[in-house]
């Protein structure tokens, strides 16, 4: 079985190279009553990608690229997106399982009650998204991922670690985050740092907090007495 480990966080990957599993090439992600297995989907240019009951399991998606997305009650079990541009998505009480992002830009994307177990992000785009009650219930890895001005709104990401993302403008609002890993970011400018209690970081990181932590309550530096 292949996995992502990063620290003590290993992510199960797809197993779409095992003996015996072939992928057919399809024209479209749309599979007879609501499901698609071992397929391949490249290269293909689209106004409008619009996906509601359906489950998507051990396959590729390459090259994907669309003007307006939106995913609704969909299952993604052991599938690779790689190259992907997934504009204007919106992405809702779904779950996703041994699943892969690899260099995809999700810029803008707004995902809602989605559950993530065994997912890795990795030199993804989500910069202006917007996660809202996702929950991690299982291993859940970004990876060099750019999270500008991305808020997550009442998420639970215990299971969760995020490493070497640009984090500028980051917004934590409520949520469960004991145990999420953000060691190997700078921290220095993330927000809303009193929702982020019990989470794990280097000494070194501390003084990062500071800085944002000052930077969000507005904090004025008086000149010194002894100085004037």
């Amino acid at each position: 079985m292949d996995t992502r480990t990063i620290r003590r966080t290993s992510v199960s990957l797809p197993a779409l190279d095992e003996p015996g599993l072939y992928l057919s090439h399809v024209a479209s992600l749309e599979g007879g009553r609501g499901r698609m297995a071992g397929f391949h989907y490249a290269d293909a240019d689209l106004r409008d990608l619009d996906l509601a009951d359906t489950h998507l399991m051990d396959g590729r998606i390459t090259g994907l690229n669309v003007q307006r997305t939106r995913l609704e009650r969909l299952r993604v079990d052991s599938v690779e997106f790689t190259r992907c541009g997934l504009s204007s998505l919106q992405w809702s009480e779904s779950k996703i399982s041994r699943t892969v992002f690899r260099d995809c830009r999700l810029m803008g994307a707004a995902l809602e009650d989605v559950t993530l177990d065994n997912v890795l992000f990795e030199n993804c785009k989500f910069d202006y998204s917007t996660f809202a009650r996702i929950r991690a219930i299982g291993p859940v890895i970004f990876a060099r991922c750019s999270l500008r001005e991305t808020t997550f709104a009442a998420a639970d990401l215990g299971a969760a670690l995020i490493d070497d993302c640009d984090l500028r403008l980051t917004e934590f609002d409520g949520g469960k985050h004991r145990g999420l890993d953000l060691r190997g970011n700078d921290l220095a400018q993330l927000r809303g740092l009193a929702s982020l209690k019990q989470i794990v970081i280097d000494h070194a990181q501390i003084l990062q907090l500071a800085e944002a932590l000052a930077t969000e309550l507005h904090v004025t530096f008086g000149e010194d007495p002894d100085d004037e």
